[in-house]
């Protein structure tokens, strides 16, 4: 993988479930709703001064957001080890990721 570049889409692992439940609290403060449904669909990552994520996730029928979440190096700050850096309301099944 190209640094910085990103990576092509692939399926959700529950590796990123758990990440994106972890930032959920965030995003629903941010956007100012409360998702019940939050099933990450495929994601992209990014290699920068550690990881970025790119997330699709399904949040009702066809009504998706993508998400940016920052994943720090090992032996970096411990505290904020994943972070939410962005979002993108009002996608929908058919939005490519893309770097934002």
């Amino acid at each position: 993988m190209m640094p910085g570049g990103l990576t092509e889409a692939k399926p959700a692992t529950r590796e990123i479930q758990e990440m994106v439940e972890q930032v959920k609290p965030q995003l629903e403060e941010q956007t100012n709703e409360t998702y019940e449904e939050f099933e990450a669909e495929e994601y992209k990552t990014q290699v920068v001064a550690g990881v970025n994520y790119f997330v699709k996730i399904r949040v009702g029928d066809n009504t998706y957001i993508h998400v940016k979440i920052f994943k720090s190096l090992p032996g970096q700050d411990r505290s904020q080890s994943l972070t939410l850096t962005g979002f993108q309301t009002g996608k929908s099944r058919d939005d490519e990721l893309v770097g934002f």
